[in-house]
């Protein structure tokens, strides 16, 4: 177990303690979890009411919020930004692999840096290579000539198909597939043929792509993900897209083939987003929003329904195919009024 005491604290996040600076802090909670030896936050007001009755020997706060709290506090610019810092501090997360397991299968070709550990049963293929202090887990499968940056850390059962390149400090979450196959098929005469994909995948530094993620490698050039990109879990990127610099994807959203999507985007999770069009920089979809056609400027665009009735459902969706037919009538209405005797 990791401690901390909340001067340190206060060093590592430049805040201002108020109270007993030699707390031993060890490990961070909610405010209504907290115990002994925790500390916790208040980033949302509607859990202000929790804050007097919380258990936690420290907490993170604003200035307006720390000044009616009589406890001993942290304060600090951004709550929630300081505890993620203490959280990371503290983190007592295993290593995904310590050194290199026998049972590992790695090829003659591939190239090792310092401190690489590798798992149980994981294969590294044919002219791989692996950075300084890379983790591989066990049963992961690292494909003919990928690279794979330094300080980046694949839990276990990934697969990464070859001339897949990724960048420092990323996480690969367990079941994630970088370079599969994208979707790309011709048709003739009612039968399929498939269309090699020939590129590769680029994923730049400080990426993270949750559980059972998907990429696709591009069918010509690559599928590129730009550094400090998070990807939460069961996420499809389709062959040839590219998702800019510091964008949030949220999990079950689907992206389909040559997609661009700008620096600092926020798309909320379960959307789906056509293929062919771009999104500019600053964009934020909501959750279960469909995109079919370019986004131009940045701003807040949603597209889902909210849940009602199900009787009433139904008949709000018999209207909206009526729509056109509205539409026209009162076109002509507006046209006759219009229209002198």
């Amino acid at each position: 177990m990791k401690s901390v005491t909340l001067k340190e604290l206060s060093l590592l996040l430049d805040g201002v303690i108020q109270g007993d600076d030699t707390l031993v802090i060890t490990s961070v909670a909610t405010l209504e979890h907290a115990k002994a030896g925790q500390i916790s936050f208040l980033a949302n007001s509607k859990y202000r009411a929790q804050l007097e009755a919380t258990q936690a020997s420290a907490v993170l706060l604003s200035a307006k919020d720390a000044q009616d709290y009589q406890g001993t506090a942290l304060i600090v610019k951004d709550p929630y930004v300081g505890f993620a810092r203490v959280a990371q501090f503290l983190d007592t997360t295993p290593k995904a692999a310590s050194g290199i397991h026998p049972s590992a299968q790695i090829d003659s070709s591939a190239q090792l840096g310092e401190g690489v550990s590798i798992g149980a049963n994981a294969v590294i293929g044919a002219n791989v290579i692996l950075g300084e202090n890379v983790q591989i887990g066990a049963g992961t499968v690292i494909g003919q000539d990928a690279i794979i940056g330094s300080n980046t850390r694949l839990w276990a059962n990934v697969t990464v198909y070859h001339d897949v390149q990724l960048g420092q400090d990323c996480i690969i979450h367990s079941g994630a597939v970088l370079g599969s196959d994208g979707f790309g098929y011709a048709n003739e005469r009612g039968q399929w043929i498939k269309i090699p994909q020939t590129g590769g995948v680029r994923i730049g530094d400080r990426v993270e792509i949750g559980a059972n993620s998907t990429v696709d490698r591009g069918a010509l050039g690559h599928t590129e993900i730009h550094s400090g990109v998070i990807i939460d879990n069961q996420v499809q990127i389709a062959h040839n897209d590219i998702i800019g610099e510091n964008t949030a994807i949220a999990g079950s959203t689907t992206i389909a083939g040559s997609v661009t999507i700008g620096k600092y985007c926020i798309i909320g999770g379960n959307s789906a987003i056509a293929g062919h069009l771009s999104i500019t920089d600053g964009v934020h979809i909501s959750g279960s929003t469909n995109i079919t056609s370019t986004v131009r400027e940045p701003g807040l665009y949603s597209s889902a329904t909210v849940a009602m009735d199900n009787t009433l459902w139904r008949k709000n969706t018999v209207r909206f195919r009526q729509l056109d037919e509205l539409f026209q009538r009162v076109k002509t209405l507006e046209k006759n009024l219009k229209t002198p005797d």
